[in-house]
């Protein structure tokens, strides 16, 4: 695989151990993962990334302290150069309120934790093939 077709992963969570399974186990799968414990960090990122930067897929946890991911995903929704991107909720949340919540505030998927790595791997390459199509021409 080439290095233009690598997918790119944004991942959002406050649990270190969470990121080091994103960033070992989709890394192994081919994928360039970029993660952020700090919510607010990620926040920045995005409304300072330009075309080049952004991901093609994002995970993003719900339940962060100091700004949670539904939040989050309103934000990164409102800038036109990431708006086309998926969201995949990865959650320990299990519930009809939060499910709905992610889905309403832009998340196109939704996994709980714990959950299966090649169920997510399947999930962001679908979601990859998604981004690319909507990302905006040059």
């Amino acid at each position: 695989m080439t290095e233009e077709q690598r997918i790119k992963v944004t991942a959002v969570d406050d649990d270190e151990t969470i990121l080091e399974i994103y960033e070992t186990g989709l890394a192994s799968a081919g994928m360039e993962v970029a993660a952020f414990s700090d919510p607010k960090k990620a926040r920045e990122f995005f409304s300072q990334a330009g075309p080049g930067t952004l991901p093609d897929v994002i995970l993003m946890d719900i339940m962060m302290p100091g700004l949670d991911g539904i939040s989050l995903m309103g934000d990164i929704r409102s800038k036109d150069a990431a708006a086309h991107i998926p969201i995949i909720a990865v959650s320990g949340l299990n519930d009809a309120a939060t499910l709905n919540d992610a889905l309403l505030f832009g998340a196109m998927d939704y996994l709980v934790k714990p959950f299966d790595l090649d169920t997510l791997i399947a999930k962001i390459r679908k979601a990859a093939e998604l981004s690319r199509k909507r990302a905006p021409k040059p």
